[in-house]
Formats: structure tokens, sequence, C-alpha cells
């Protein structure tokens, strides 16, 4: 998973009650804060496939559904974050208490050894972390005074996190080990303690009505008027179904590969990530909205077709699956970060955090549990009778479903996305 996440653009920076920090200080402190976040999800997320195939022997439509457990938490977060963030508690004070909760519930994930009882409980953990990537974005630009220089900056650190929990549990055990759980659990505990160290950030609707809509970012849906707008929201929908038949689907393939330090190497993914990050702001200004897009669209293609045509590679395979990984960055910086900076660019300031909202909840949400389940069932259906070569499913014909289909969201994207003149005002300005 990328490390970038999403965030919505933050009001005004008013005054707060609470200590004073320098912006060294303050910047110091969401660095730790965006490293600890990201070691969490590391720690787990990649490690849960291989554990699920084979320990718990689960199929691969239940392998698929788990990973829609983090979708289910992006289509709930919003809610917890509209009408109790918002309205009633400090974003340090609730980061802390979904830490520890979250912690809590990791310590008993191992329990859980059938579907029935590690799917809800996978379901609550994620409904308990994914809001504290909102919160920690929105509280992260709320106090920078420089938020589009600073905030990249602090957010690296969240690959930096992302790698060490890769690491830290290759140092300790395997990736079909439930001991990735007691992990997570440790560090989202100290999350959780660590945001009480976080500058005050009280709510910013106390006392007002929030409505469904506004949680939503239902406001936003007025820029689906623009052609070019709706366009881009239906590749963005239509590329998460292929995205994530690699996060689903990667683990479990190079598990049966039995490739050695396998969640060590897969980090390069996140070497990657901050890599294109830099390099984004170069091409967005030398290339454009739809250049730049479609590069990472184009990247997709090609990691599916490297993976693909890695399982009869022989002497090469190695290598193809390396370029998948290293791909990463533009994959997603390229298709997404550069997404979301177009989504703030044509929404005026009154809809920016609605149109943010709105396209996480597409991106995260619904796109997320179409392609997750996607990726579970193609899986499911390509078991071997027999395995060949120590494979027990037919890998090729995986990995080139979501090819094809990323293609074919490429062609979409080409033919009928059009590339902003200028930054606009908002619909309702025009």
């Amino acid at each position: 998973m990328s490390t970038s996440g999403s965030f919505s653009a933050p009001p005004p920076v008013t005054p707060v009650a609470g200590p004073a920090f320098s912006q060294g200080a303050l910047k110091f402190r969401l660095s730790v804060f965006m490293f600890l976040q990201y070691f969490i999800w590391g720690a787990w997320y990649v490690s849960m496939g291989p554990y699920l195939a084979v320990t718990l022997k689960f199929p691969g439509a239940q392998i698929g559904l788990a990973y829609g457990a983090f979708a289910i938490g992006a289509m709930i977060s919003p809610f917890l974050v509209g009408l109790i963030a918002d309205r009633y508690f400090a974003s340090e004070k609730l980061l802390a208490v979904f830490g520890i909760l979250g912690g809590v519930v990791m310590f008993l994930i191992p329990r859980c050894t059938t579907f029935g009882t590690f799917y809800p409980m996978l379901i609550l953990y994620c409904a308990l972390y994914v809001p504290t990537l909102a919160l920690g974005n929105s509280l992260s630009l709320h106090h920078l005074t420089n938020p589009k220089v600073d905030f990249p900056r602090v957010k690296m650190l969240s690959a930096v996190g992302w790698i060490a929990g890769l690491f830290g549990l290759g140092f300790i055990a395997s990736a079909e080990s439930p001991t990735q759980f007691y992990l997570a659990g440790a560090a989202s505990v100290v999350f959780g303690l660590f945001s009480l160290a976080l500058p005050h950030t009280p709510p910013k609707k106390t006392g007002a009505n929030v409505s469904v809509g506004e949680i939503l970012g239902l406001d936003a849906l007025a820029l689906m008027k623009r052609p070019s707008f709706a366009i881009f929201i239906a590749c963005m929908f239509l590329i998460c179904i292929p995205l994530y038949f690699y996060f689903v689907n990667l683990g479990v393939y190079l598990t049966q590969l039995k490739w050695t330090n396998m969640l060590e190497k897969t980090s390069l993914a996140q070497v990657s990530d901050v890599t294109f990050f830099l390099l984004l702001p170069f091409f967005l200004r030398r290339f454009g909205y739809k250049i730049t897009i479609f590069m990472g669209i184009a990247c997709w293609v090609a990691r599916y077709f490297a993976l693909g045509f890695s399982v009869d590679a022989a002497d090469a395979r190695n290598t193809l699956i390396f370029t998948a990984i290293l791909l990463h960055g533009a994959c997603y910086d390229f298709l997404f970060i550069a997404g979301q900076l177009y989504v703030d660019e044509q929404a005026n300031e009154r809809i920016r955090g609605a149109a943010q909202g709105f396209i996480a909840f597409i991106l995260w949400g619904v796109g997320a549990f179409v392609g997750t389940y996607l990726a579970g069932e193609v899986m499911g259906r390509h078991v071997l009778a027999t395995p060949v070569n120590g494979l027990a499913h037919d890998w090729k014909a995986i990995w080139l479903t979501p090819a094809w289909g990323a293609l074919g969201v490429l062609a979409l994207f080409l033919i009928f996305f059009r590339e902003p003149k200028a930054a606009s005002a908002g619909p309702s300005d025009k």
C-alpha cells in the first residue's frame, strides 16, 4: 500500500489553546507520528495474505474479503471523523483513543482462527485505524505554516515507517506468523500514547449540524458536471479494481515461489514511493496532469504484465518481479497523489474539503472493496488441481487479468480526459 494517504485541505489556521510549538519541534513530532502510524500498517498488511493462505488455510475469496476490511474501514471513517472528531473531541485525543483501542484489537486477532471470527475483528480494527489517516493529515495541515512545502517532507517519514514495519516483522518472525499482529498492536499502543504529545487541535464544528452529504463529500458532486472531471472519477474507480490484485495476491505469489526475505524485498516499493514523490512536482510542471496520470496508469499496466510474464520467465523471473515492485512509486504517486492535486485544483475553497472526501470515499472505500473482493475471487478461481513447480495457482492468468483491465482504463483515460487549462475556481464561480 502506498504511504501517501488522502487528505483534505484545512481551513485557515486559527490560534488554539495548549502549549506552543516551534515549527521545527512540530515537524519533528509530526514526523515521528507519521513513522509510527505507517509502521503499524507495514507490520501486517503485506504479510496478512501469506498468513491467511498458509497458516489459516483461507481460500482466495476469503483472503480478498479480508483485505476488503480496510475498504469497509474507509467507508466508516468519514462518519467517525465527521460526526465525532469535527464536533466533540480534540483530534490528538481521538488519535490516542483510536491508537490504544486498535492495539487491543490487534492483540486479540491472533486468537481468531476461523473466518467467521477473524473477519469481524479485522473490520473493527480497520474502523479504528483508517480514521487516524484523515485525522493525522488534517492535524498536520492545520498546524504547519507552509503545508505545501512542509507536509510532503513530514509525510515522507510514513514510507520509512512502512519499511521499518516490514523489516521489523522480518527480523523477528516470518510472514506466515501471527507475530505480525502482536508487533502491530504494540506499535499501535505506542502510537496512541505519542499522539497526546501532538499540538492541541479542538473540534472545528462544535455545536454545528453536519449533514451526511457533507460528511461523504457529496457537496462536491457539482464537479461531476464537468466531462473531464467525471471521466477522471470513473477512471480512478475503475483502476482500483485491478490495483488491489497487487496487494491481495503478491504476498501469496512470493510465498509460493519461496522467496527469502520477502518482506524486506517488497519494501523496495516504499523506496520507490519516496523517489517518485520527489519527482512528482517536476513531472506535473513539465507534462501536466493528463500525461502524468497517464504514465501512472501505464505503470500499472506494465507492472501486471511484468508479473504475468514472470511466471514462465525462468532466469528472468526475479528481474521482472523486482521491476513490478520498483514501479510502485510511479504507479501510486503519478496516479493518486497527482489525482488528489487535480481534485484540489478543480474545487473552490467552499467545496475543497468535500471534494477530497468524495475522492477518498471512492478510492479507499467503494473502489477498494470491489477491487479486493474481485482479486480474491480471481485467485480462488485459478487454483490448480495439482501444483506446478511449487505454484498452487495459475498465476499467469491471475496477473494478466488486471493487466488487461488496467489497459482498458488507460485507453478510456487517454481518449476522453482533457488537460485542465488553468486552475479552476470551482463550479459556483463559473
